[in-house]
This record gives C-alpha cells, sequence and structure tokens, in this order.
C-alpha cells in the first residue's frame, strides 16, 4: 500500500473537501483505506461511506504506544493500493506550542507519510506563497511534497497563486478546488453535520469528485505517495473472553472507534447492536455499550421510547455492567435539556444534562479514577479526549464523581476537574477512550463488563 497525507494549513483550509474530492475521484480506480489524524469522529463516516471501508483514527495521544499506533495505520493493509489520511486542524497544530505534541506533523514523520498542504485561496495571491515557504521551513523534516489550492475564484486566480508559489517557494502545485457554495459542508457544534443527517450529501461528494477529477492531478499525487514499510504485527493479543456485548448503534449513537471495535471482536466478544431510538427491547447480552453521538438530535425520539429507556434501567438495577462515554451519559441521566424543551431520559444517574451555548471542555485529557469503576482501576491513569456542548447536573450530593481530570500542556497542568459517576455497575463519564492505548487497560475493562467473561481453557 501507498501511502499520502492531507493536510491544512489550519482548521477551515478545506483539507476535508480536499480529501472527500480525492477519495471520491480515485476510489473507482483504486482500494483506498481512508484515515483522520486524532479524535474525530464524523469525518471518518464521510470517508467511509465513499469508500465502503471504515476509516480509522490515528491519535498518538490516545495510543501512546509507537508499535500499537503503527499497526492500527498498517492492519490488514496488505492488499490495498493507497491509504490517505486526513490530518486534524492546521499541520503543527497539537497539545500545546510543542509542534510534535500530537499534531498532524508529528504523525507524518512518525509514519513517514508525504505531506500535500491544503491553503485556502479565497481573498489571497502572493501571500499564499508566504504561508507556504513559512510551513515548509518551519520543520524541514516534515516531508511536505505539494500543495493544493482551495475555494480559488477562477482559473486566472489560480494561475497567479501558482506563479508565486512558482516563483518564491517551488513546491509543486498540484491543483485547486474551485469556490462553490453547494458543496459547502454544514457543521454544528461538534464539527461536520454527520453524513447520515445531510440529504445531499452523494450529491456534494459527487460534485466534490468531479472537481478533483478536473482541477487536481491525481496521478502525480498517486505517483508521490510512498510505500508502506511499517510491519502488520499485533502489540499485544488480549485475553479470550467469552462475552456478548450490546452496543448502541443508530443516529443518536455512533461515535465509535473502528479499532476499538476491532479489538472486542479480536478477544472474542460477540457485538449485538441494537437502537436506543427504534428497538423496544434489549438484545440478550452480558453488558452494554453506549458511545457518544447526538443524544440531543434526537432526545423526542429518545423520550418517547419508554419500553427501551425501562430496559436498560432494569438492566442496571439487576447489577448488569454499562459503559457509557459523552451522549451516553446524558443518555443515562434523568433528563436532557436542548435549547428549546426538557426531555425524560433513562433515570439511571440521579442528574441532568444540560446543552450549553459554548464548549465546555475541548481536547485531550488524563483521567484517574478515585475509586474502581467500570473502566479502570483506581489511581490508574487513562488517557482520552473531551469534546461537548453540555454539561452533567447531580440533583443532590449522593451522586458523586469518580474520576480526577486534568489537562496538560508544555509540561504543565492547564486545568483540573472532577466527572464520571458509577451507580452499581454502570459508569458513564464524558471522556471518550481509545482501547489499544494499554493492554492492562482492555483486560480490566473486559473484567469489570463481565466477572465470569473470561474463557476457562
Amino acid at each position: 500500500m501507498k501511502k499520502i497525507l492531507i493536510a491544512g494549513v489550519t482548521s477551515g483550509s478545506g483539507k476535508t473537501s480536499v480529501t472527500l474530492g480525492i477519495l471520491k475521484a480515485l476510489s473507482d480506480r483504486y482500494q483506498i483505506q481512508a484515515y483522520k489524524v486524532g479524535p474525530d469522529y464524523v469525518d471518518t463516516k464521510f470517508h467511509t461511506r465513499i469508500t465502503g471501508r471504515q476509516s480509522r483514527n490515528i491519535d498518538s495521544f490516545l495510543v501512546p504506544d509507537t508499535k500499537a499506533l503503527d499497526y492500527l495505520f498498517s492492519r490488514g493493509t496488505e492488499t490495498f493500493d493507497l491509504g490517505i489520511v486526513e490530518g486534524v486542524m492546521g499541520l503543527y497544530d497539537g497539545l500545546g506550542t510543542d509542534k510534535d505534541a500530537h499534531s498532524t506533523a508529528s504523525i507524518a514523520k512518525k509514519l513517514h507519510i508525504p505531506v500535500i498542504l491544503v491553503v485556502n485561496g479565497r481573498a489571497a495571491s502572493t501571500s499564499v506563497a508566504a504561508i507556504i515557504k513559512g510551513f515548509t521551513e518551519f520543520d524541514p523534516k516534515v516531508p511536505i511534497v505539494g500543495t493544493i489550492i482551495n475555494n480559488v475564484m477562477s482559473r486566472n486566480h489560480y494561475q497567479l497563486i501558482k506563479g508565486a508559489i512558482d516563483r518564491y517557494v517551488g513546491l509543486p502545485v498540484l491543483g485547486y478546488l474551485p469556490y462553490r457554495k453547494e458543496v459547502a459542508l454544514p457543521s454544528r457544534q461538534l464539527g461536520l453535520v454527520p453524513d447520515n443527517e445531510l440529504p445531499a450529501v452523494d450529491h456534494k461528494i459527487e460534485l466534490l469528485g468531479e472537481m478533483a477529477k478536473q482541477d487536481i492531478d491525481l496521478a502525480k499525487i498517486v505517483k508521490m505517495a510512498a510505500d508502506n514499510t511499517i510491519p502488520d504485527q499485533p502489540p499485544f493479543s488480549p485475553q479470550p473472553v467469552h462475552l456478548k456485548l450490546g452496543v448502541a448503534m443508530d443516529d443518536a449513537f455512533s461515535f465509535y472507534y473502528e479499532d476499538n471495535l476491532h479489538l472486542l471482536k479480536a478477544a472474542g466478544v460477540q457485538l449485538s447492536y441494537f437502537s436506543p431510538i427504534k428497538d423496544h427491547e434489549l438484545p440478550d447480552v452480558d453488558a452494554l455499550y453506549l458511545g457518544g453521538g447526538y443524544p440531543e438530535e434526537f432526545a423526542d425520539q429518545l423520550a418517547a421510547n419508554t419500553e427501551m429507556k425501562a430496559a436498560i434501567r432494569r438492566f442496571s438495577e439487576t447489577g448488569k455492567p454499562i459503559y457509557a462515554e459523552c451522549g451516553g451519559l446524558m443518555y443515562l441521566g434523568r433528563t436532557l435539556t436542548t435549547h428549546d424543551n426538557r426531555y425524560e431520559m433513562v433515570g439511571i444517574f440521579n442528574g441532568d444534562s444540560q446543552m450549553t451555548p459554548r464548549l465546555k471542555k475541548f481536547g485531550y485529557c488524563l483521567a484517574i479514577p478515585n475509586q474502581d469503576v467500570i473502566l479502570g482501576r483506581r489511581g490508574a491513569e487513562i488517557a482520552g479526549h473531551e469534546f461537548h456542548h453540555s454539561i452533567f447536573v447531580p440533583r443532590d450530593n449522593q451522586l458523586k464523581p469518580v474520576l480526577t481530570l486534568k489537562k496538560v500542556r508544555d509540561g504543565k497542568v492547564a486545568d483540573q476537574w472532577q466527572g464520571g459517576y458509577q451507580v452499581k455497575r454502570t459508569f458513564a463519564s464524558y471522556l471518550h477512550v481509545h482501547f489499544y492505548q494499554n493492554p492492562a487497560l482492555f483486560d480490566q475493562l473486559m473484567k469489570n463488563l463481565g466477572a465470569n467473561a473470561y474463557a476457562v481453557d
């Protein structure tokens, strides 16, 4: 498999549009594995929609072990033609001011992936050359091999920008995407609106593919891609388990790392998917996993499904284990308040979720349980990611946080807070976790999701 990375100068440069256009334009000729740098759940859905193959997250904070990161990139790709990686934020943006702290640039260097830099050309000409020159000289170890200009107003405008880059930088200019309002992808509080909620998404993707075929040198991009020589070797072998796990999966709950689901299946876990929106009973399972998503967008449907809420509540009351992340926490509380209404939720946790106009927490953090919980043992350090436009407020002092969370930037604690709750064997927090970060963490989670889950040989 050959590999190439599409990075942006900043967030909003157009790297997602360029990535989708290239994926669409090449997917009918090549077997492509798509990737997303960072913890994003939504962009990967667009990738998957185009390639028909689950896109993967590559994140060196959530998965700090280099061997594990190498494996997650290379796993099962020996028969693929091309790996296309979409960056996160700007090329050098990461955690704090360190350009190598989990940035797109650091991933490009770790995995030896050539970088194509996307620049927003709207309202600029020669200044674009100055931007690109700065990016190429800022860290010469980052293999920037070319650039694509986004939001170009005309062919003449493109030639002006290209001429400046040729004159002052010498970096190959691989083409452009013209400014077209109809291909814009709408956003909301957590980023792009998911693909399944956009009625015209396939038309937009078709247009992006046509634009890429017309104005981007796709053959040159494929030629610039490097051969992948990273070995496909698992960093650890999970202990085999006999566990039936119910996974909430529908429009309200869809934020799961593909590698997490893969690891669960590799350990022998039997996954049964169910919809808290549409289904009225739970599958026959030993434990439940409720991921993140947009419960606030479907709160009326979740609230109306009283049979499912009662089934999940009974599941918890009988002492069966539930593990929930972010949207799952919001669903398992008593109520969820949106900008226009309050909705009754499951009621396992005696507290209320309230949507907020601004992000309450954003970014990477470390979580330390102050008691043994479903997620891990007391004192363990767990890498995770929070990103939410809501707060969870307990109704009384009986429901106490079980996690201490902290954000560390440039070696200093920048913020610290409490979060996460456990009632009986139901645990929920705003934290999104990658299971490949630590084999001991995964094994402990499996034990906690089923006291008799481990196979006896």
